[in-house]
């Protein structure tokens, strides 16, 4: 109880060292800035889900994102109690979720649902910025979201004038960031949201330099931009790989216009389903960072972390990569093997799971529930950098992971697409 107590009075201590903070984009030679209580400031931040937000703070990130309002007081709380700024996703619905934005009714309980939000958090000292809805180009058939975007952001600023305004769009999309600007000139600033497609980002900063942005959303390989198994399995890069990616990604995509933008969210700074759940997770289920946390510390500091996390380079079954699209036969017993390295030389520690593949069909990172282990495959304990395997009972296609993990709250992970064909014995 003490202790409890002596956290929500640092809460309000701080809360109340500073009230409202005025933030503003202003252009500068060569693009733009946010300007934060009347300092430059460049964000250096990530997408939040279901991580403390200290975590943020501790690997030098200043900024955290989130795409809706619950919790979003307490939310708010923490990332100032830590040095942290708040870009608030507001709730504005995208066309694919069955929203009408010709239906006057639905527009107006939108609008209102936008007011109360935007009313109870404006002052709050750790606020950023307001993001209205998500991806709304996903998918999207009529072009009257965006004269909504514009309405919603003239709401905002007449109900709060200290804080800036944007949308996110879904891709480096010329066409698409044109639209958004010719319809919702009332943001501060358009949101791209781009994983191996940041790529393009020397071409498209010719048409994204005409006014300010920010990238909110950035990370691995997308499911829909990697290699496929021949039935169409995605391929994942292993934790190792999207740690290389993460690092080419921000020094060569992101940090070099940084003057024409204002910061970036990597995402995602937590644990989700996505195909897998470990596709865009930073951390595992049970709270462990893997090596592209160590990236991000790097890139926002030029600090590496004291204790790194393992490094996985290769994962085979049956003695061979994910990229030969391994088939199994039912009921038959095969090895698999991993080699993974740590750089602090802490001893690893396996561990194995199978899981029905994913037959998830939705965009834009919608919800997704989360699969099942599969028991009873592997031979003993599984503990092991080799372990053996027999292949499922059913027909079908699977998924192999495999995590490591060095005792000091960090871990590595990879795995295998597979199908399993052939009759029961």
């Amino acid at each position: 109880m003490i202790r409890h107590l002596a956290v929500l009075w640092a809460v309000a201590a701080a809360l109340g060292a500073h009230g409202t903070i005025k933030v503003e984009v202003a252009a500068v030679e060569g693009g733009y800035t946010l300007v934060r209580d009347g300092v430059p400031y460049l964000v250096k931040g990530a997408g939040i889900g279901g991580v403390d937000v200290a975590t943020v703070a501790e690997h030098g990130g200043n900024s955290i994102r989130t795409w809706g309002v619950a919790d979003a007081e307490a939310l708010l709380d923490a990332a100032h109690l830590h040095g942290l700024t708040v870009s608030l996703g507001l709730p504005v619905a995208a066309e694919r979720f069955g929203f009408d934005y010709d239906d006057p009714a639905s527009i107006a309980r939108q609008r209102r649902n936008v007011r109360n939000a935007v009313a109870s958090h404006k002052d709050h000292p750790a606020l950023l910025a307001w993001i209205i809805g998500n991806e709304l180009d996903m998918r999207f058939t009529n072009p009257r979201v965006y004269d909504e975007v514009n309405e919603l952001s003239k709401m905002i600023h007449e109900l709060d004038p200290n804080h800036p305004t944007t949308t996110t769009i879904s891709a480096l999309d010329r066409e698409m960031v044109e639209l958004v600007r010719e319809r919702a000139p009332n943001l501060d600033f358009i949101s791209i949201q781009a994983y191996g497609a940041l790529a393009l980002m020397p071409q498209a900063v010719n048409y994204l330099r005409t006014g300010p942005f920010m990238i909110t959303e950035w990370g691995p390989l997308g499911h829909w931009e990697v290699g496929k198994t021949r039935w169409g399995a995605p391929i994942e890069q292993t934790s190792a790989e999207k740690a290389r990616h993460y690092l080419k990604s921000y020094r060569t995509f992101i940090e070099p216009f940084l003057g024409p933008g204002l910061g970036s969210y990597v995402f995602l700074w937590g644990q989700k389903q996505e195909r897998t759940h470990t596709w865009f997770s930073l951390f595992t289920e049970d709270g462990e960072s893997t090596s592209a946390v160590d990236v991000l510390q790097f890139v926002w500091t030029g600090r590496a972390p004291a204790n790194q996390a393992p490094v996985l380079e290769s994962l085979t079954l049956a003695r061979r990569p994910a990229s030969d699209s391994v088939r199994l036969v039912i009921g038959k017993r095969y090895n698999a093997k991993v080699k993974a390295t740590d750089p602090d030389g802490d001893a690893l520690a396996f561990r194995w799971h199978v899981k029905p593949e994913s037959t998830e069909t939705v965009v834009g990172g919608d919800l997704e529930a989360a699969i099942d282990d599969i028991h009873g495959l592997f031979v003993g304990e599984a503990t092991q950098a080799e372990v053996a395997l027999t292949a499922p009972e059913v027909p079908g296609t699977y998924r192999l992971y495999v995590m490591a993990y060095d005792g000091q709250g960090h871990a590595a992970h990879a795995n295998i697409p597979f199908l399993v064909y052939g009759k029961r014995r």
